[in-house]
């Protein structure tokens, strides 16, 4: 049984942490047994913080932003819109692709458990740091375009560290994870949906940057947690079957994708 208790807890992370509130509203009440947040690491840690405005980093910040005002409207734009969303459903679609199957979470219920478990510690973590660093948003004090609508909620949700990020690379490792022969296409695809924030113009890069080091640092501490390692297991099993099912992920999202694979904003390795 969730505790009434908990539900507070998710609504004030929603508040806080999130501009997709709606999203919150519809999936807060599905959380069964969350991660308590000690499981994970501390950001505000292991993170480097922002980089200094005289700094060499920080100018790199300001020309990758500059630089991607000029894909507006075009399709990495496109592909950046989609990525905007970050919920359980879009991330299953959007890393369809690099499985080489249609991800349906009506089918992996171990799956959509694992991930609900560890959403709100994850949440709870971006959130003190956000508040740790409360960085500006670049589109702020200017009017170059960004592929989303400014608003006040978005303006006043701190830039470091990206939690698309964050929620992306920390997605691209756990199904690397559960399907190691796609293990390559798949850390590409969580590359480039963070690589998204930087296209949208919503985020720095050192903001994504510090993401990915969430990500990795964040999935370590889930995977030797030995709450979830039933659920991890499962999750692995019903990936097994879909993909034996062989549905097939949307042609055109796929080709979107293998072209921002090929034109890497942040160099990859």
């Amino acid at each position: 049984m969730i505790r009434p208790s908990y539900f507070a807890a998710v609504l004030l992370t929603c508040a806080t942490a999130l501009p997709v509130l709606s999203y919150c509203a519809v999936e807060m009440y599905f959380v069964p047994d969350p991660v308590p947040e000690h499981v994970l690491p501390d950001g505000r840690q292991f993170l480097a913080g922002p980089p200094d405005r005289q700094s060499a980093a920080f100018q790199d910040d300001l020309r990758v932003f500059h630089a991607t005002r000029a894909l507006k409207d075009s399709p990495r734009w496109r592909l950046a819109r989609l990525d905007a969303d970050h919920s359980d459903t879009a991330l299953a679609r959007d890393f369809s692709c690099a499985a080489g199957f249609r991800i349906d979470l009506a089918e992996t219920p171990h799956l959509v458990r694992f991930l609900r478990r560890s959403r709100h510690a994850i949440r709870r973590r971006v959130t003190e740091e956000k508040h740790l660093w409360h960085r500006t948003r670049p589109f702020v004090g200017n009017d170059l375009p960004v592929c989303v609508g400014k608003n006040t909620d978005l303006d006043g949700h701190a830039s470091y560290p990206s939690g698309h990020a964050t929620a992306g690379f920390t997605m691209a490792l756990l199904l690397a994870d559960l399907l190691p022969d796609q293990r390559e296409a798949i850390m590409t695809r969580g590359h480039v949906f963070g690589e998204s924030r930087l296209v949208c113009g919503v985020h720095w890069k050192s903001d994504v940057e510090a993401g990915f080091r969430n990500g990795m640092m964040f999935m370590q501490a889930l995977k030797t947690d030995p709450a979830l390692k039933g659920d991890l297991e499962m999750a692995r099993q019903e990936l097994a079957q879909a993909r034996l099912r062989g549905l097939r992920p949307d042609p055109e999202e796929c080709a979107l994708e293998a072209d921002a694979a090929l034109h890497p904003v942040i160099p990859w390795q």
